[in-house]
């Protein structure tokens, strides 16, 4: 299993979105990241550095959002829906995105229910519950 580091996450989204800006080729899942920088533009300036972003540290106590954390949730819900894991995510986010009129808010909202999940499962020392994350973001497509 791939495990890239801190590092390694971060170097990724500058670089694609570098690259982006740059009207240079990207691999695949570099244009879908890129893709997910664009709709945040707020974390713009500060992919477009580097080192700063090696350098940042993103404490909670700050009250400012980890945007490699945030795109790389994006990522992983983005990859979830495409290969349909944990079975039936792709159609709950879908009707998520039907029913808030958009992909962008309906992955926000499923990406409360992804640390929801990972938070119960290392509060709990317990593997990640795929059918409790599924069905939360369901409850959020039907209310």
């Amino acid at each position: 299993m791939f495990q890239p580091s801190q590092h390694d996450v971060r170097r990724f989204f500058c670089e694609a979105w570098r690259k982006d800006r740059a009207k240079q080729p990207l691999t695949p899942i570099e244009t879908l990241a890129a893709g997910w920088i664009a709709e945040h533009p707020e974390y713009h300036a500060e992919l477009a550095d580097v080192e700063a972003a090696l350098a940042r540290d993103y404490r909670v106590e700050d009250g400012r959002a980890n945007p490699f954390l945030h795109l790389s949730m994006h990522l992983s819900i983005s990859e979830q829906c495409s290969i349909d894991q944990p079975a039936g995510i792709r159609q709950a986010v879908e009707l998520l995105a039907a029913k808030r009129g958009s992909l962008h808010d309906a992955q926000h909202e499923a990406m409360e229910a992804l640390g929801e999940m990972i938070w119960a499962s290392q509060r709990s020392g317990q593997p990640p519950d795929g059918h409790a994350y599924l069905d939360a973001v369901r409850r959020r497509a039907t209310r």
